[in-house]
């Protein structure tokens, strides 16, 4: 029988590719939106507004957001050191995507790619010149320098499907990732890709990824489903015949683009505590646009919960950008 020998889970965002000078380019566009926001959708304008008085002065200088970006890249070496001392055989990767591989003619709720390899490459000129502010520079941290081929595991990936069908999920399946023509992006999303990078070491072992939709109304899968999607993927580990070592890693969050700490501490308390009920009653206002993410650790966390690995916080980083908060709260577990 299969075990789940190690877990993760991890921010993936462009604060964590980009250097701390740079985070503020990212503020023109924070002015063009609105934002979601403890169940709200409020402009830039209105969160400067609710957000004063909090010390986001301080937060946004140079030196804090200097020190923040070590912090972070020492917890990233952190939880890549433990994957490595590990030694899984497989890993179960649940990402998301954010229209790198789906566009709006169709948007599955749920996706496991059941092909031998994943490929990845670099942005071409026309395609980085696409890309929103800010967003090409990080790209080192999640594509690699050249076209690359990383191994999958497509029986795992046919047991899990057909394990997940009985459960009562109706998953799509992917032998091959989507290249639509003249799209911005190519290759694995960057949920894939930063794993693949920086917590593998560009040491890709065989992996399985499971692909949410957590972004895109108006067929989110719930919090509870990702929770019982997770729980559904570890009783099929349990079925697999083989004797493989695997881990469990959820790579997405934490709160963005608007940074919500009381809301991060929550979903922190919940999986230290193994706590499945907190998870899933989570209101889902407060899981939409980057802060959604959050629930690909949800459905890591339905895997792991039974399993007798034990949760740690590695650290939490609240990497700030603007006096209305916007930015990236990036945050590292790990399950040893």
């Amino acid at each position: 029988m299969a075990v789940i020998s190690f877990g993760a889970m991890t921010s993936h965002g462009p604060t964590l590719s980009t250097p701390p000078e740079n985070w503020t380019d990212r503020v023109a566009v924070d002015r063009q939106r609105n934002h979601h926001y403890k169940g709200e959708t409020l402009s830039f304008d209105e969160l400067v507004h609710r957000r004063a008085g909090t010390g986001l002065e301080q937060q946004i200088e140079l030196a804090s957001r200097r020190e923040k970006s070590d912090a972070c890249h020492r917890a990233i070496d952190t939880l890549a050191d433990r994957f490595e001392a590990a030694k899984p055989d497989i890993a179960i990767i649940f990402g998301n995507d954010q229209r790198e591989l789906f566009l709006e003619d169709v948007t599955p709720s749920l996706t496991l790619f059941t092909g031998d390899t994943v490929w990845d490459r670099p942005a071409t000129p026309d395609q980085a010149s696409r890309m929103p502010p800010g967003i090409h520079l990080s790209e080192m941290g999640h594509s690699p320098p050249e076209y690359r081929e990383y191994p999958a595991h497509p029986d795992l990936a046919l047991h899990l499907v057909d394990a997940v069908r009985k459960a009562g999920f109706d998953p799509a399946v992917s032998k091959r990732l989507p290249e639509p023509p003249g799209h911005w992006s190519s290759g694995a999303p960057h949920a894939l890709g930063f794993v693949y990078r920086q917590i593998m070491r560009d040491r890709v072992i065989p992996h399985v990824p499971i692909i949410l939709n957590t972004f895109f109304p108006p067929n989110q899968p719930s919090a509870a489903r990702c929770f019982a999607l997770g729980q559904a993927i570890r009783r099929a580990i349990a079925s697999w015949a083989g004797e493989e070592r695997i881990a469990v890693i959820g790579s997405g969050g934490m709160s963005h683009f608007v940074i919500d700490e009381q809301l991060d501490e929550q979903i922190v308390g919940a999986i230290i505590g193994r706590d499945g009920a907190a998870l899933t009653a989570i209101d889902e206002a407060l899981l939409q646009s980057g802060t959604s993410e959050l629930k690909t650790w949800i459905a890591a966390a339905g895997c792991l919960f039974e399993t007798d690995l034990t949760p740690e916080l590695v650290d939490y980083q609240t990497c700030y950008r603007s006096l209305a908060g916007s930015g990236t709260a990036n945050g590292f577990m790990s399950w040893n």
